[in-house]
């Protein structure tokens, strides 16, 4: 082999390497060490786990359960911003100076979450090269979610967006195994979230159940089946 071509493996041999230590890294783990300026707290499921126009001075780790995140205009709308999961931060505008919380938190849930102080969080990103790595990579995974969302919203139908969403709410085409039941979810929340009404929704959701894409568990839950990717897939 040329030297130009070791040269050129070089790059890939250390983004492999940094991925596979990325990978062996527990966040939960490596954030239940910090000494001080971390909480955990236990939140009800529908309880507040801060408001909009709250002061913003932590950033929040969800160790269990689900939070939805949702804003409300003057005039009372109120939209469903996200949905998230075991393993995802929220609440990190305070790092750039967000003074005050531009949007809600409520657990989906019964959850578990971690309330890491502003000070000890940005002490922690500084010191410790690891968890920095995993936090920056997390925001950047999240950044490319919304400009994916962006698209959707501009260039899909509604029925594209509706499987789109229940898909990712099944955690489809991520690490690991996707969940067989997902908590159960208004169809007022899905219009919210894929910007339709709640009467589109019902009809698609009904279409999916017909075409054995989803199935209700009892009310309690919806099971989403990989078939529903056709709808995704389809021109």
């Amino acid at each position: 082999m040329s030297v130009f071509g070791t040269l050129e493996r070089r790059p890939i041999i250390a983004l492999v390497v940094a991925a596979k230590k990325l990978s062996q890294f527990d966040p939960k783990t490596f954030l239940s060490t910090i000494d001080g300026g971390r909480k955990i707290e236990a939140f009800l499921k529908k309880q507040t786990i801060f408001a909009q126009g709250d002061s913003s001075d932590a950033v929040f780790y969800v160790q269990k359960g689900k939070v939805r995140l949702t804003v409300v205009s003057k005039i009372g709308k109120e939209a469903t911003i996200g949905i998230l999961n075991e393993g995802d931060f929220f609440g990190e505008g305070c790092l750039a100076g967000q003074p005050l919380r531009l949007c809600s938190a409520t657990a989906m849930t019964a959850c578990s979450v971690m309330r890491i102080d502003k000070k000890s969080m940005m002490e922690v990103l500084h010191r410790e090269r690891a968890f920095s790595d995993v936090f920056v990579a997390y925001l950047l995974a999240r950044n490319i979610r919304y400009e994916e969302d962006l698209v959707d919203q501009l260039f899909n139908s509604s029925e594209k967006r509706l499987a789109r969403t229940l898909l990712l709410l099944a955690h489809f085409g991520k690490d690991g195994k996707p969940e067989s039941l997902i908590p159960k979810i208004s169809q007022a929340t899905l219009a919210e979230m894929i910007g339709t009404t709640r009467s589109r929704v019902s009809f698609f959701m009904n279409r999916f159940r017909k075409l054995g894409f989803i199935d209700y568990d009892a009310g309690s839950g919806l099971q989403v089946h990989s078939s529903l990717l056709s709808i995704v897939l389809h021109d």
